[in-house]
């Protein structure tokens, strides 16, 4: 939630990875790790563009930014680095589980799928590619599988705090949170404290549990902290994802209902949730941040927020700002300098020619209109005579009345007159 008044005093324990739906495909997996106990099975490759790429079009900031240059921290369930698409592009980084390197390592696909979001590599034949396809990733592993609010490993506030300040510690430019949490912690709040004032955006998931107005849906951390950029998810018609959460620390919204992403090892699934909407808006800060590397944090948000396109409904709906547009984050520059008066227009010089010639055809249109009406009148007039000429002749120009009705009276039966033909000459003998 970003605001610009001092942080509320919040903490956190416990967390909730957002639900990812998974379409399961049979593949060959690699073997299990020693941190993964059962680890899930990669996803078939995708061979079509998704529709969150053709909403979005990346492609047409790329000739101004590709992410060149900034390190995202991804603090989930660590990010698979031998992903065809992944490789090169993501760092060691570090496993806040056992306090030690290997954030590289992904049992579940949670934190490959929002890492890929981000920065996979565009390659010949896969139609899904990262947004900020030159960007660096630095995993930071909290979790070794998905979680939900019931039932599912926890993370404590100690853990959690501890990923934001090694995310930080190793130059971050933006953390991404996909990870929602109920309960507050004084260590996780020092922690985003921290990492607010070492100048880094912050991005956080907004939940997925709202509760289709039975109650109040929970407040999600860090997204509900000040200076933190709260995300929702919205399907491909722009509609909020129904388990996307609602309320003021929903600060803008993204695609993320029915979104393509990576699986660890090869291969790509379809995920719903704001855990995948929430990379998109950390992929344009970097774009941005890449782009413009002397803007500060508060400025890239600030940016991000003011260049989101109108939504479907308001913050009031879980709307936020509007609709992610990487494209106008990126181009549009936006400045809190006064408007400045620019100089009154130069007088046009006049050609007399022309105007005399104006002059001259506006008379001439206002005697052709009055001569066009005369005309007309003259028409009617003679059409009105030639239709009086035959009845004035027939009454021989006098005046005719109508003949009086006979007077009314009784009615009077007439006898029938019978008629005898009378011949004219004698009939011959």
């Amino acid at each position: 939630m970003v605001r610009d008044r001092p942080m509320a005093a919040f903490a956190l324990v416990g967390t909730v990875l957002a639900t990812a739906v998974v379409v399961p495909a049979p593949a060959p997996a690699r073997a299990a790790t020693a941190v993964c106990q059962n680890p899930s099975d990669p996803g078939q490759v995708n061979t079509e563009t998704p529709w969150h790429q053709r909403w979005l079009a990346p492609q047409r900031v790329w000739p101004f930014s590709t992410g060149a240059g900034v390190r995202v921290a991804v603090i989930d369930s660590g990010t698979d680095s031998s992903h065809p698409q992944l490789t090169g592009r993501v760092t060691t980084g570090f496993d806040a589980l056992r306090n030690a390197p290997g954030g590289d390592v992904d049992c579940v696909s949670h934190g490959t799928a929002v890492a890929s979001i981000i920065a996979a590599e565009r390659q010949e034949g896969v139609g899904f590619h990262g947004l900020a396809p030159d960007a660096t990733i630095v995993p930071i592993r909290v979790s070794e599988r998905i979680a939900t609010e019931k039932d599912g490993d926890t993370v404590t506030g100690a853990v959690f705090a501890q990923a934001i300040e090694r995310a930080v510690d190793d130059g971050a430019d933006v953390i991404n949170m996909s990870v929602t949490l109920y309960h507050p912690d004084p260590d996780v709040e020092q922690a985003v404290r921290y990492a607010l004032e070492k100048d880094v955006v912050l991005v956080a998931a907004a939940g997925n549990l709202h509760q289709d107005g039975a109650r109040p849906d929970p407040v999600p951390y860090p997204a509900g902290y000040d200076g933190v950029i709260g995300v929702g998810a919205v399907d491909q018609h722009g509609a909020r994802v129904r388990q996307s959460q609602i309320g003021p620390y929903v600060d803008i919204v993204a695609p993320g209902g029915a979104v393509v992403a990576a699986t660890r090892v090869f291969g790509h699934n379809v995920y719903d949730g704001t855990s995948f909407a929430t990379p998109m808006v950390s992929a344009t800060a970097a774009l941005i941040r890449s782009a413009e590397p002397g803007l500060s944090a508060k400025e890239v948000t600030r940016r991000l927020l003011a260049t989101a396109d109108p939504a479907r409904g308001d913050a009031s709906r879980g709307y936020g700002s509007g609709m992610l547009n990487p494209y106008r984050a990126v181009t549009e520059r936006l400045t809190t300098a006064k408007p400045v008066a620019q100089p009154p227009l130069p007088e046009v010089p006049q050609d007399a020619a022309a105007q005399a010639r104006a002059e001259r055809w506006a008379l001439f249109g206002r005697l052709a209109l009055w001569v066009g009406l005369a005309l007309a009148a003259l028409a009617v007039g003679v059409a009105a005579l030639a239709a009086m000429l035959p009845r004035g002749r027939r009454t021989r120009w006098r005046p005719t009345r109508p003949a009086a009705p006979p007077p009314a009276g009784p009615e009077i039966d007439e006898p029938e007159e019978i008629f005898f033909r009378v011949p004219t000459s004698t009939p011959r003998g």
